[in-house]
């Protein structure tokens, strides 16, 4: 009796109103921890592979998914609607074997190669992007450059040249896998391999294609144009789903990841929202207090400094700092005021300092008595 299968989206850990990008990153994430190859004889990994595999195979598919949410198994399994239990491995025929998600050709992991008739995951990439200080803070558009693998126009991702089609390997019939057997010190040991006629794919291409020599995909140099959002600070990170390298099988393109790098301001230093930097006024702009302008990111504003202020005194412009990043809050400006001495007074300017240094003196008199 066949093994009662498990919900979808029990299978994916995701609930009924996951949106694409939810389903995607669950099954990249699972289709990697069972993965044949990072779990070698692992028969339990080798079911949750293939149960990860098929519920992606539906869910990710928009009319698929749409006849699974309202039939259940039957919308999408012929077999199951006329009455009878299907085995994970009959599920459309199409995963008693499986997908090489680390194959050298696009990103892989180095170990062996497996069948790669499932659907396959692109990887993720990323570029770096510099950004002057405003462009940061109010955001901007930029272009960038970079190579993906995509599929191959010319033969539509087959390898194989146009008016063919790929044969099924004569030596492993499809499998991409063969037995071995080898004489030990314990016996006659039987093992399997990947098949080195077809290297694995269960697939021979004759006559491959001559625009991607037979791999199904190509190296093109990408150009796009990204949105900045305001607010952005070094180190952190802008993501553009499915601009990664594309999926095969059917597999979902990786992420294109944009690491953004900030330039120094030449008067202001970030901390989160805020912006701070140190003001400098005169002796008697601190003594007897003035209206002065103090910079922001767009334009001055005046400020009124009340007398009697000592260097080191902090004030803050309310709102006029860095806007959160796809939020409404703004940060404030933090400015330090430094009084700064006087240099080459003339003899008249030396002298009023001296009465009022005189008026300092009798004033502290007056106080001791």
């Amino acid at each position: 009796m066949a093994e009662q299968k498990r919900d979808y989206y029990e299978v994916l850990g995701v609930p009924k109103n996951a949106s694409d990008s939810d389903i995607k990153k669950a099954y990249r994430t699972l289709a990697k921890k069972y993965h044949p190859d990072m779990n070698p004889n692992d028969k339990e990994a080798e079911v949750k592979f293939k149960e990860v595999n098929e519920a992606y195979s539906v869910l990710s598919d928009a009319d698929k998914k749409a006849k699974y949410d309202q039939f259940g198994f039957a919308g999408v399994d012929p077999n199951m609607s006329a009455g009878a239990g299907a085995e994970y491995g009959d599920f459309a025929g199409g995963f008693s074997d499986f997908g090489d998600i680390f194959s050298s050709f696009f990103g892989g992991f180095g170990g062996t190669q497996t069948r790669r008739n499932g659907p396959i995951a692109g990887d993720d990439l990323s570029v770096r992007v510099n950004l002057t200080f405003e462009e940061a803070v109010f955001g901007c558009k930029k272009n960038i450059e970079y190579n993906r693998i995509e599929k191959c126009s010319e033969c539509a991702g087959t390898g194989a040249a146009k008016g063919t089609s790929p044969e099924v390997c004569p030596n492993c019939k499809g499998s991409g896998q063969v037995r071995v057997t080898q004489r030990t010190m314990l016996g006659m040991m039987q093992t399997t391999k990947a098949c080195d006629y077809c290297h694995g794919s269960g697939r021979i291409i004759k006559k491959p294609c001559t625009n991607c020599n037979g791999k199904g995909a190509v190296r093109l140099r990408k150009k796009i144009e990204v949105s900045i959002p305001a607010g952005i600070d070094d180190g952190q990170k802008v993501f553009l789903s499915g601009q990664g390298n594309e999926g095969r099988n059917g597999g979902p393109a990786g992420d294109l990841i944009i690491y953004i790098s900030v330039a120094r301001h030449r008067i202001f230093e970030r901390d989160g929202l805020n912006l701070y930097c140190s003001i400098p006024i005169t002796f008697s702009q601190a003594a007897l207090g003035a209206q002065i302008d103090i910079p922001t990111l767009d334009k001055s504003v005046k400020f009124d400094i009340p007398e009697g202020t000592q260097t080191g005194t902090s004030f803050t412009l309310k709102g006029k700092g860095v806007k959160q990043v796809r939020g409404r809050q703004y940060g404030d400006i933090i400015f330090t005021v430094s009084v700064q001495t006087p240099r080459n007074l003339t003899e008249d300017q030396k002298e009023l300092l001296r009465q009022l240094e005189g008026l300092e003196d009798d004033k502290k008199r007056k106080k001791k008595k």
